[in-house]
């Protein structure tokens, strides 16, 4: 009986498991695609974009730009496990480390050179310098970050994510932007008040 038992509590366990790892990535659907209850026709346009039209032939930003193609401004992903982003780096800027909770990144670099890297859950950094042609992937939920470390040529990326809604939690932005009290992040950067509101005061200003 105890044997039976522990079996049956082993089995329990392992589909609790797999129904977690089943809802960490997007849904899926059990229908061709999904209609927003706010659409009342569809046609090809529903399955188009043209948000990403302003950059042909645009001046290059002057500080790191991302356009993304996500759920929230293309609806019609809904469902199908896929979303886009249009990164600019003019030289010298960085895409500062952040994760992306529920998708990896396959990032494509078009022009110019990108120094990238990420860190994994054993602390261990994987860096590449890029040139245009090259592709970096960015494991799921792991801290990583881009860097034109040329002052005087921009770059151009694209990546792709297996998530509609891929998410993105940025270290800096979300760690000293969030609330949590100066005293906090004092001791937990073993710094001082001053340096932590310093820290603060240049992510507002960015």
């Amino acid at each position: 009986m105890e044997y039976r038992f522990r079996n049956a509590f082993l089995v329990l366990v392992i589909s609790f498991g797999v129904i977690l790892t089943a809802k960490a990535g997007d849904a899926d659907i059990l229908v061709d695609f999904v209609i927003p209850s706010n659409v009342t026709v569809v046609d090809g346009s529903f399955f188009t974009s043209t948000s990403m039209r302003v950059l042909i032939g645009a001046e290059p930003p002057t500080f790191f730009s991302v356009m993304k193609a996500s759920l929230v401004e293309f609806p019609a992903l809904n469902g199908h496990s896929v979303s886009y982003a249009v990164l600019q780096y003019p030289g010298g800027t960085v895409n500062p480390p952040h994760t992306h909770p529920s998708s990896s990144e396959l990032l494509f670099l078009l022009t110019g050179t990108l120094v990238v890297g990420f860190i994994d859950t054993s602390n261990i950094i994987y860096t590449k310098s890029l040139q245009a042609g090259d592709m970096f992937v960015f494991p799921k939920g792991l801290i990583h970050y881009q860097y034109n470390s040329n002052d005087n040529e921009s770059s151009f990326a694209l990546s792709a994510f297996g998530s509609a809604n891929a998410g993105t939690v940025s270290v800096p932005g979300d760690v000293f932007t969030s609330g949590i009290s100066d005293f906090v992040l004092a001791k937990a950067f073993k710094t001082d008040i001053f340096t932590v509101q310093k820290i603060k005061a240049g992510l507002t200003q960015a």
